[in-house]
C-alpha cells in the first residue's frame, strides 16, 4: 500500500463469505439455518441446566457457560453477516467494527479456556471421584468461570486497543465476513509489528496451555476407562471421549491455523473457511456433542416437553 496516501478511514466494507451475487440468497438460508440451530441448541442447554435441580452439578455448570460463550460468539458474527447477504452495501462503521472484534475476542478466548476447565473437571470426576466435590466445589467453579471471563475480557481489550490505533489509509475493504485482526492489519499503512506480535504470542500461549490441559486430562481419563471391567461401560465411555476429542480437535485445529502463525502466511480466502467453522459450525455442534447426547440432559428435555410447568424446581 502506498504510504503517501493518508485519507483516514471512517468505515469499512466487508466482502462477505462470497462476492458472487448468485450465491448470496442460498448462503443466507444456509447460515440462517446454522444460526437458528445454534441459538436453539445453546438456549436449550442454558435453560435446562439453569432450572432443573437434577442438573446442578459442576459439569452442567461449565456446560451452561460453554453454551453462553457459543451463543455469544455466534451472535457477535451471524446477524451482521446475514444482513449483508440481503443488502448491496456491506458497510460497517469504525466503532461497530471495533465492538465486533472486541466481542469476538472475548468469546473466542473464553471458549479456549473453558474447554480446558471442562476437561479438568471430567478428569477429577472420573479419576478422583472421592475428591470431586472437594476439588471442584461451588466456590472453585465460580472462581474458574470468573477468571476465564476476566482474562478473556482483558485480552480482548489489549488486542483491540493495539489493532485500531494503527493508521488505515484509503483502502477500507476488509476481505472477510466480519472484523478480524488479520484482514484489518492487512489494510494498515503504519507499523503493525506490535499487534501482530501480541496476537501471535497471546494466541500461542492460550492454545498451548489449553491443549496441554485437555490432552493430559483425556489421557488420564482414557487410562481410567481401560480399567473398567464392563465392555459395555468401556464402549459408552470411549464413545463420549471420542466425540469430545473430535470436537476440540476441530476447534483447536482451526484456531492454530488462524492465529498461531505469522500474519504474512495468511490466505484470506482460506481464513474465511476456517472462520466459518469456529464462529458458526462448532457453536452449532457443541450442544449436541457435549450435552444433548447426554442421557441426563435428554431425560430433562423429555420431562420439560411433557410437562414444562411441573418438571422443574427453580434453583
Amino acid at each position: 500500500m502506498a504510504h503517501g496516501n493518508f485519507t483516514r478511514v471512517t468505515e469499512f466494507i466487508l466482502t462477505g463469505v462470497s462476492e458472487r451475487p448468485d450465491l448470496q440468497i442460498p448462503l443466507f438460508f444456509v447460515f440462517l439455518v446454522i444460526y437458528g440451530l445454534t441459538v436453539t441448541g445453546n438456549l436449550s442447554i442454558i435453560t435446562l441446566t439453569s432450572v432443573d435441580s437434577r442438573l446442578q452439578t459442576p459439569m452442567y455448570f461449565f456446560l451452561r457457560h460453554l453454551a453462553i460463550i457459543n451463543l455469544g460468539n455466534s451472535t457477535v458474527i451471524a446477524p451482521k453477516m446475514l444482513i449483508n447477504f440481503l443488502v448491496k452495501k456491506h458497510t460497517t462503521s469504525y466503532c461497530e467494527c471495533a465492538i465486533q472484534l472486541g466481542g469476538f475476542l472475548v468469546f473466542i478466548v473464553a471458549e479456549v479456556l473453558m474447554l480446558a476447565v471442562m476437561a479438568y473437571d471430567r478428569y477429577v470426576a472420573i479419576c478422583n471421584p472421592l475428591l470431586y466435590m472437594a476439588v471442584v466445589s461451588q466456590q472453585i467453579c465460580l472462581l474458574l468461570v470468573s477468571l476465564t471471563y476476566l482474562y478473556s475480557f482483558s485480552t480482548a481489550v489489549v488486542a483491540s486497543s493495539s489493532v485500531f490505533p494503527v493508521t488505515y489509509c484509503s483502502c477500507n475493504i476488509i476481505n472477510h465476513f466480519y472484523c478480524d485482526i488479520a484482514p484489518l492489519l492487512a489494510l494498515s499503512c503504519s507499523d503493525t509489528s506490535f499487534p501482530e506480535t501480541f496476537v501471535f504470542i497471546s494466541a500461542a500461549t492460550n492454545l498451548v496451555f489449553s491443549i496441554i490441559v485437555v490432552l493430559v486430562s483425556y489421557f488420564n481419563i482414557v487410562l481410567s476407562i481401560l480399567k473398567i471391567r464392563s465392555s459395555e461401560g468401556r464402549k459408552n465411555a470411549f464413545s463420549t471421549c471420542v466425540s469430545h476429542i473430535m470436537a476440540v480437535s476441530v476447534f483447536y485445529g482451526t484456531m492454530i491455523f488462524m492465529y498461531a502463525q505469522p500474519q504474512t502466511n495468511h490466505s484470506m480466502d482460506t481464513d474465511k473457511v476456517a472462520s466459518v467453522f469456529y464462529t458458526l459450525v462448532i457453536p452449532m455442534l457443541n450442544p449436541i456433542v457435549y450435552s444433548l447426547r447426554n442421557k441426563d440432559v435428554k431425560a430433562t428435555l423429555k420431562r420439560f416437553l411433557t410437562n414444562p410447568c411441573c418438571s422443574f424446581k427453580l434453583m
